[in-house]
């Protein structure tokens, strides 16, 4: 095995990051949001197809923008946070292949395959969403991730004219822990995997 993260990197990450719904008043930066990208991007993706594309919204005239796709539980919450993410997935992402995966002829693949390119896109696309939170968390922010809109609206919005569909929203920032809830419950290892 190689490294281990020690217990308060795994705490970071995991133990102790929650869902945030309520953020301070404190700016997210642009270059931390690139450090994030920076470290997700390198998270692994089937024939390295990376489909995942973000928008940061986060001026007053993109929140506005977004506001009409959300539904009334998500409304406050995401206009009051300092950036909210769209994590989207582009539904041409094997163009990128002769680059990103030269070894093999891998736009071949999906070339005319709407149902493998529906399944690649959407499910490499939400594990770069999925390596993202944790790039964030590593980075010292806190997460909101939802769904809970309109996705229809947001590609409309913010998609229109482009190849790329929006999967989920993570809203971003440094976490209030007033305005957290209690923990739920976890499954525990015998509820949700066995071994064979």
């Amino acid at each position: 095995m190689g490294d281990i993260l020690d217990d308060r990197a795994r705490s970071i990450l995991f133990q102790a990051a929650r869902t945030h719904s309520k953020f301070k008043d404190t700016p997210v930066p642009d270059d931390v949001l690139r450090q994030a990208w920076d470290l997700a991007r390198m998270g692994p993706t089937s024939a390295n197809c990376q489909p995942a594309r973000i928008v940061f919204v986060r001026s007053p005239e993109a929140k506005q923008r977004l506001k009409p796709a959300l539904a009334p539980g998500n409304l406050d919450k995401t206009m009051a946070a300092p950036v909210t993410a769209i994590i989207g997935h582009d539904m041409e992402f094997y163009e990128r292949l002769p680059v990103l995966f030269p070894h093999a002829d891998a736009r071949s693949w999906f070339l005319g395959n709407e149902t493998m390119i529906q399944g690649t896109a959407l499910r490499n696309g939400t594990l770069q969403g999925g390596y993202f939170i944790l790039a964030l968390r590593a980075l010292g922010l806190d997460c909101g991730p939802m769904s809970g809109f309109d996705n229809a609206k947001v590609d409309a919005a913010f998609f229109a004219g482009t190849p790329i569909r929006s999967n989920f929203l993570i809203n971003i920032g440094h976490g209030d822990p007033a305005g957290l809830y209690p923990r739920g419950p976890r499954l525990d290892f015998a509820e949700a995997c066995r071994i064979e």
